[in-house]
């Protein structure tokens, strides 16, 4: 399994979800949105590999910030590799008890339909999901205000799914 690609870390941002929250964003993106925000982070083999020393890192830093609200993946596409991305995952909720926001531009329905995709959603609190429409963003209610992106709540699927 190839290693997931970080091309950027934001300690505290308030752009990325309710609160002050971790950013994490991630290389890779087979999407190719037209007007794409980040197209920069398209290619996969950007940025930093995700190691497990790093990922403990990561886990540790955001452990260690008691004010943060939450963490949120971003990209890219975070659900580009979904088999590592669910590891990542469950390592972040396991080290950090944090709610966790996914930007991601598969839709839920897709996600659901994959099984790899499916377990990502075991660890997300709120998926933020659709492909990216330049002309939709000023009627947008997603936090970059650029797509015709849905934000949903994700726990509330594991009570009735």
């Amino acid at each position: 399994m190839e290693l997931l690609r970080i091309i950027g870390i934001y300690p505290e941002t308030i752009s990325d979800g309710y609160g002050l929250r971790y950013a994490i964003y991630f290389a890779g993106c087979a999407h190719r949105c037209p007007g794409c925000h980040n197209p920069e982070s398209h290619d996969p083999r950007r940025g930093e590999p995700l190691t497990v020393e790093r990922a403990e890192t990561i886990c540790a830093a955001i452990a260690a910030n008691p004010i943060l609200d939450g963490v949120t993946l971003s990209g890219g596409d975070p659900l580009l590799q979904p088999e590592a991305m669910a590891a990542f995952l469950r390592l972040v909720k396991e080290r950090t008890g944090q709610n966790v926001w996914c930007y991601t531009g598969y839709t839920l329905e897709e996600c659901l339909a994959d099984p790899a995709r499916r377990e990502c959603l075991r660890w997300i609190d709120t998926l933020v999901d659709g492909r990216y429409v330049e002309a939709l963003r000023d009627l947008s209610l997603d936090f970059r205000g650029s797509s015709n992106q849905r934000i949903i709540d994700v726990g509330a699927l594991h009570l009735f799914g």
